[in-house]
């Protein structure tokens, strides 16, 4: 007489990591040839579902193995090891235009994954799983300090890596949404790097013409990080998203107070009048707003508002004064920013300038505006908050779901080796990461 089967069964390695970790799933103790769906789903601090879903088939010993295994439909296709984390998306009957974000970057992201038998598509709350596990997904590794910093007129949050220190830094400036955004500087913080996300587009800093670009960060938000006791003062970069990266390219050129070691540049322009102040460079974006398009279903389409890119140099960033090395990462399909013809226009600059050696442009097919920490969601449209006249729209982005998601893995490699290059092979600290 032969005893019960074995339940269905998760090895989920690890159960704890990084946003940015890898993880291996395996099911065993599977009928052979078994037709089952894996689904993953997130209970956002917004209060909203994500799911992703895959459809696989177990081999001869009763085994799929997420990072070998083949999904043969779903919300992804193919051996993709992550994505049921990047092909999340709302489940039916959510909300429109959302936008997965953590707030709460001192809990974890927790994904519950079930397997399911056949082949499923809707449902799954109906249904009894096989068997389900947990995995906790953080932005903070242990030991990471979080402050709040209200102080010199700067509004923002100092992540702080575990260790006496110094280390190298970043000022992490995000787009024109507004607003405080920390998940990314707590995972840079994760991996060794003082961190300073920077709330910055408020009615003080963005609506007086009195107000120059970069005084407001000039004066209080590098000194913040320049003095602080556990930060290499001479080994600071700074990262922008967007408009973020407008901000950081003019303050790299124009600035007298700073001087980063390097920046990275994501899905932004140089294009921005070259002195004037935050309201100014709406101004001027505003001018162009009869070039604003929209999709099929009425999604806003921004990326003409700076095209074609000028010749008038007044109107643009002088990149070719530019005396650090930068780090351009561009979506060939952003739909909200002409990052594409900003980079080229850059290159062009650079090189007749001379100093065309310290850029490096990272382009990818399929990838659109909202290019993220790796295995975080594909959002080609979301709402968006206009600042300063608190319109609300919903914004397309841009970019298909699995060369996004793959281009969110690269690029992030990327950026830690570049600023590893460049912060900190220049000094005389280790980095420290990991959970």
């Amino acid at each position: 007489m032969t005893g019960k089967a074995a339940s269905p069964m998760f090895l989920l390695h690890p159960s704890r990591g990084l946003i940015d970790e890898k993880f291996s799933l395996i099911v065993q103790n599977l009928s052979q040839i078994q037709d089952i769906t894996l689904h993953a789903l997130i209970h956002s601090d917004d209060g909203d579902y994500w799911e992703a879903f895959g459809h696989y088939v177990s081999d001869a010993t009763g085994f799929v193995n997420v990072a070998n295994d083949s999904s043969l439909g779903g919300t992804y296709d193919g051996v993709e090891p992550m994505g049921l984390l990047w092909s999340m998306r709302p489940v039916p009957g959510s909300r429109i235009g959302l936008r997965l974000r953590k707030k709460e970057v001192h809990t974890p992201m927790v994904v519950h994954i079930s397997v399911y038998r056949g082949h499923m598509s809707q449902g799954f709350r109906e249904q009894v799983a096989l068997a389900s596990v947990v995995t906790e997904r953080w932005y903070m590794a242990p030991g990471v300090r979080r402050v709040d910093i209200t102080e010199g007129g700067v509004t923002g949050t100092l992540f702080l890596p575990p260790g006496p220190g110094p280390f190298p830094a970043l000022l992490d400036l995000w787009g024109g949404g507004g607003g405080l955004v920390e998940y990314r500087s707590a995972l840079l913080s994760s991996h060794g790097f003082v961190s300073l996300a920077l709330e910055y587009m408020t009615p003080r800093t963005s609506g007086g013409t009195d107000i120059g670009f970069c005084s407001y960060l000039n004066s209080a938000a590098f000194t913040v990080l320049k003095e602080h006791p556990q930060v290499c003062g001479d080994s600071i970069a700074i990262l922008g998203l967007s408009f973020g990266t407008s901000v950081a390219l003019g303050m790299a050129v124009y600035s007298t107070v700073i001087q980063p070691r390097c920046l990275v540049c994501v899905s932004g322009s140089h294009v921005q009048p070259v002195k004037g102040s935050l309201s100014d460079v709406f101004g001027e974006i505003n001018k162009n707003v009869r070039n604003t398009r929209y999709d099929e279903e009425n999604r806003v389409i921004w990326r003409d508002l700076l095209l074609p890119i000028p010749t008038d140099p007044t109107k643009k960033v002088d990149v070719g004064q530019l005396k650090c090395p930068v780090l351009m990462i561009v979506g060939e399909d952003d739909q909200n920013w002409p990052a594409t013809e900003s980079a080229e226009d850059m290159k062009q600059m650079m090189e007749k300038e001379g100093n065309s050696h310290l850029l490096t442009t990272l382009s990818y097919p399929g990838a659109g505006h909202l290019i993220e920490p790796p295995y975080s969601p594909h959002i080609r449209a979301s709402n968006f908050m206009v600042a300063g006249t608190k319109q609300k729209l919903v914004v397309l982005w841009g970019g298909e779901t699995a060369p996004h998601g793959h281009a969110q893995e690269d690029s992030w490699k990327k950026i830690l080796s570049f600023l590893e290059e460049h912060l900190y092979r220049s000094t005389d600290v280790t980095s420290q990461s990991n959970l």
